[in-house]
């Protein structure tokens, strides 16, 4: 069949979207690709498409549950049966039938963690495999190295001289996270699709405030007179709950959302926001990923990102429909010290990288050990995967190179809340991309924004939340 044919009839849409045609003709080709689309833009039918054209299977990697179990649901609503997600949803039990019945699968989704265990390598390399797909690939560069180091190891998989292409997909990269993604993936001259960063229809405002109570306030007010649905990011949990429960208090339809919540109860949180049974997600940077709501009005940050990729993945999240959207940011003069406690606290300083080596050369246990140098989950993953790779006075060295990464991130959002140019063009400059202010609804600082769009309609009912009771409501879905 013509990709215009499978097009249609397998996922009902009669024209591509700029670029997905490119890295679909590169991939059935048999080239390796990198797809840097911004978020909402169809990333997932790059793989998806292809995958009905070519026989074997396609190896999905993907980084977080949601974004997978997201995925999944999308495939199945186009009539797919032969997906499979092989992560902490499933039980021992299901694990193993999953396993053992993998040659069933068309898609197959696996985390970075759990490709990388032998006995899943085993059972992969004895598929047909037609191409893999590295989700979410910044992770390489900007969480590989300090969160997840399993994507780093990555490049062990893809080191043979004979394997099935590899397509990369990525909302953010600028020039050093694509060549990260090539090296650390063994890219052979890939083919690289970049889409502009620039998503029009979203206006950006910055705004100071003195203090956290003030941020309070203007989250009540702002939220009591304009429209949702909206997401509004925190940089705590304590704090995603406790706003949430102001919000509810004023009558809203809010629940918090974080990595603290039990799987279950996030699934709930989630389904509910995107039905429109919650209006407004106070959430940490856990939520996001893989969320499909087209009508994303408002996307308010109550702290600062540690990077620009992160600001942009996020605000991206809203008006994925074309329509008009609203991203609004927070600050006061503490938070640029708060962010830098929040992302140094999970990297090891010096001492306890060589009080961690030296425990372990005596022959203490990693757990153990990692507890006595007071080395937190993060910081002990990544020490063991740079230990097994250089000596400990190499692996200071790449700690501290970390830390010089950080930091320049940290800066250039600090660059980005106290410039006094155009907010759009400094947003997308740091993707090594340019644009021109738009005419409308730009940015605070071109003085230009017009949210009379944005108004609650006084005709409208209020909208009261009820507390959020996700226990009976799994009980009522799943009996």
């Amino acid at each position: 069949m013509e990709l215009q044919e499978v097009l249609h009839q397998k996922f009902g849409y009669e024209s591509f979207r700029p670029g997905q045609q490119e890295v679909i003709t590169e991939i059935l080709a048999g080239r390796d690709a990198v797809a840097i689309f911004p978020t909402g833009m169809g990333k997932s039918l790059c793989y998806q498409l292809p995958a009905y054209m070519l026989n074997g299977a396609v190896v999905i990697i993907s980084p977080l549950v949601a974004l997978m179990e997201d995925q999944v649901a999308n495939l199945r609503k186009h009539k797919e049966k032969r997906v499979v997600a092989i992560n902490s949803f499933l039980s021992r039990q299901e694990k193993e039938l999953a396993l053992s019945t993998l040659s069933q699968y068309k898609f197959i989704f696996l985390s970075p963690e759990m490709m990388m265990q032998k006995p899943v390598q085993q059972l992969v390399n004895q598929l047909h495999i037609a191409f893999f797909v590295v989700d979410e690939a910044h992770c390489i560069s900007e969480w590989g190295f300090d969160f997840r180091p399993d994507y780093l190891r990555l490049k062990e998989l893809f080191a043979v001289s004979r394997r099935a292409p590899v397509l990369a997909l990525t909302a953010t990269a600028n020039k050093k996270v694509v060549g990260d993604i090539t090296t650390y993936l063994q890219m052979n001259n890939p083919y690289i699709e970049r889409q502009p960063m620039d998503r029009t229809a979203i206006s950006y405002r910055v705004l100071k405030m003195d203090n956290e109570l003030a941020k309070t306030e203007w989250i009540i007010d702002r939220l009591s007179t304009t429209i949702g649905p909206g997401i509004i990011y925190v940089a705590s949990r304590k704090r995603a709950d406790e706003l949430s429960a102001i919000i509810r208090e004023r009558g809203i339809a809010t629940a918090s959302y974080h990595g603290g919540k039990e799987q279950d109860e996030r699934s709930i949180i989630q389904e509910q926001f995107v039905q429109g049974e919650l209006e407004w997600i106070c959430a940490t940077n856990a939520f996001g990923m893989g969320i499909h709501k087209d009508d994303i009005r408002q996307i308010i940050h109550e702290h600062i990102p540690a990077t620009p990729s992160a600001y942009i993945q996020e605000v991206g999240r809203a008006g994925r429909d074309g329509g008009k959207a609203a991203a609004t940011l927070l600050y006061n003069d503490r938070d640029i010290q708060k962010v830098k406690f929040i992302v140094y606290e999970d990297l090891p300083d010096e001492q306890q990288t060589l009080y961690y080596s030296s425990l372990l050369q005596a022959g203490t246990g990693e757990q153990l050990a990692a507890e006595q140098a007071g080395l937190s989950e993060v910081s002990s993953r990544l020490l063991d995967y740079y230990l097994e790779q250089f000596d400990v006075e190499n692996v200071v060295r790449q700690i501290q190179q970390i830390y010089h990464v950080k930091e320049k991130q940290i800066e250039e959002m600090e660059s980005y809340i106290k410039c006094d140019s155009c907010l759009r063009r400094k947003l997308v400059q740091f993707f090594d991309e340019n644009t021109s202010p738009a005419e409308m609804d730009c940015c605070s600082n071109c003085q230009n924004l017009d949210d009379s769009w944005l108004m609650k309609s006084e005709s409208l009912p209020e909208r009261v939340a009820k507390p959020l009771q996700w226990r009976e409501r799994l009980h009522q879905l799943l009996g």
